[in-house]
């Protein structure tokens, strides 16, 4: 590899069949990096407007070509899949061909690269690696002393896999699938589905709904016996009756649907996501007293899950606990190119989470008082309306600059902007975003970093929950992202302070600006089309107001 080449990093795995929607593979993102820093950033889905987007094997070359980007020399990397180690492209005119292994690598992988009418140097960072490596451009290099956790529903060789840091060397301690049962749950379990009336096309949309749903429910000792014994449920596709069954058997509830505001119902999810944090918390105390480390690198899909999470760090096992934004599939790219950036200049620099920069990298923005003062009069007469600013956010989660903002006091508000213009299920709660201070009044707790990343969920104060009362989940919970000076979104600190000076407001809704089944916007273009259609009366775009 070239010190002085960027790196050029593709994750595009095709899927095992071509469906109309993602199943296996999806995901797909671009990442170039140089000297350690993000020069452009892509996920698939921000441009084609197709959900998880995984088409990146058909639309590679026109990506390419028009940012005028075919004839350019990179250290080129693809990042593999459960399903395959092959990327190729429709046309033919790229072939990446990785070696097959039956262990996990540490380092690149060389392979076999055509590329556009000629062969080139090409390599492959597994699975496991591109994920675990995702943190490095939103941390910096690894603590010394630090474990590295990958968990999601599959990789390359694994599911779960862990390995140390410690005197700048990168080791493997484990991987396999041996998790496999917990992280089904939220994406392969056919009670899950179930419950939440999910048909296979609305795999990937699952997990989040499962965990709204979760919070409605409390956790029961015998029920997650009973789970257990009964192997969760999880191949029950065609023989729900069983379910409904063993239900009137062992407890004696009379089940003859899957109804959702089933208190049995709702204790099941509780139960069921509480077994995946035992498990979760069993396997990170194990390996802490393994490896002697004092610090936690998490990623993969199942790092989303902020209840699991908010676990983790209160649970002292560790002193430091770090996840990044993009920590799913969406930032595979993102961790492969930082991986081969770390290893030829040694470092990585740290970025905010604004990177989805691909074809709007003149996106500027530039706002005055009064341009804050215009929208901060708007929420305050109880308007909703978009942000689009700058670049969007790495990840499935709007931070700021791709947001929906309302008032988060009101029930019929949050009712309206998640049912009505979003098409959100009842059960699904909607986040709040406050400045870092007001994260703590609300919660009476010293606020973690990656509330930055809306990565965790905080109980709020049962005094208080009135004031927020469209932002707390059924269980007392809400899922704060903090803002602070330096949290890199200056816009929205200035917006949320003049919010709490001028009109003692302490927090709001923030939810992605999206429709049903769209991706989050990228473009002006897409803000426009999307606030016109959900009926929102404005919306902000690179600092200023838009009228509709």
């Amino acid at each position: 590899m070239d010190n002085l080449k960027p790196t050029l990093a593709i994750y595009g795995i095709q899927d095992r069949h071509e469906n109309e929607y993602p199943l296996y593979v999806h995901d797909h993102n671009i990442a170039i990096m140089k000297g350690g820093k993000v020069e452009y950033f892509l996920q698939q889905e921000r441009l084609s407007r197709r959900k998880r987007d995984n088409s990146l094997h058909v639309h590679l070359k026109e990506i390419l070509k028009d940012k005028k980007l075919l004839q350019e020399q990179y250290d080129m990397v693809f990042v593999d899949n459960v399903v395959g180690r092959t990327f190729l492209t429709q046309q033919g005119d790229v072939r990446f061909e990785a070696p097959l292994v039956e262990q996990l690598a540490t380092v690149p992988e060389k392979g076999r690269c055509w590329w556009f009418g000629e062969e080139r140097d090409g390599w492959t960072v597994n699975h496991e690696l591109a994920h675990i490596f995702t943190c490095l451009p939103f941390f910096g290099n690894f603590k010394d002393n630090s474990l590295l956790v990958h968990f999601d529903g599959g990789a390359s060789l694994s599911n779960f896999s862990a390995a140390t840091y410690k005197n700048g060397k990168f080791e493997w301690i484990e991987y396999g699938w041996d998790l496999k049962p917990y992280s089904s749950i939220y994406n392969a379990n056919a009670l899950v589905f179930s419950i939440v009336g999910a048909k296979l096309p609305e795999q990937n949309s699952v997990p989040g709904k499962f965990m709204g749903y979760a919070g409605w429910g409390i956790p029961d000792e015998k029920i997650k016996i009973w789970l257990i014994n009964n192997n969760l449920f999880q191949n029950i596709w065609s023989h729900k009756s069983i379910f409904f069954k063993k239900a009137y058997d062992d407890f004696g509830v009379v089940l003859k649907s899957f109804d959702q505001k089933s208190e049995f119902l709702q204790n099941v999810a509780a139960s069921l996501q509480e077994l995946f944090i035992d498990a979760l918390l069993v396997k990170m105390q194990s390996l802490a007293k393994k490896t002697h480390t004092k610090n936690l690198y998490y990623t993969g899909g199942s790092a989303l899950n902020i209840v699991a999470n908010t676990r983790i760090v209160d649970s002292g096992i560790f002193d430091e606990v770090y996840i990044p934004p993009c920590t799913e599939d969406s930032g595979l790219a993102l961790g492969a190119a930082a991986f081969v950036e770390w290893m030829k200049h040694g470092k990585v620099q740290i970025h905010k989470p604004y990177l989805n920069n691909w074809n709007i990298e003149e996106y500027n923005i530039t706002y005055s008082n009064e341009d804050i003062e215009k929208a901060a009069a708007l929420i305050a007469d109880g308007n909703i309306i978009g942000i689009c600013n700058g670049y969007g956010e790495a990840g499935p989660r709007a931070l700021g600059n791709r947001s929906l903002l309302a008032l988060a006091n009101s029930k019929k508000l949050t009712a309206q902007l998640s049912m009505q213009l979003k098409g959100r299920e009842w059960y699904r709660p909607l986040a709040p975003i406050a400045l870092e201070q007001n994260v703590a009044y609300f919660t009476g707790k010293k606020v973690h970093p990656l509330a930055n990343f809306m990565l965790l969920d905080f109980t709020v104060l049962p005094h208080l929950q009135h004031e927020i009362q469209g932002a707390v989940h059924a269980d007392g919970t809400a899922r704060f992202q903090s803002v602070s000076k330096s949290s890199g979104n200056d816009f929205m600190y200035h917006l949320l302070t003049l919010l709490n000076e001028k009109y003692g407001i302490k927090a709001l809704i923030n939810t992605s600006f999206n429709q049903k089944n769209e991706p989050i916007v990228h473009t002006y273009e897409d803000a426009y089309n999307a606030a016109r259609n959900m009926g929102i009366i404005a919306f902000i775009f690179n600092g200023k107001l838009i009228h509709l």
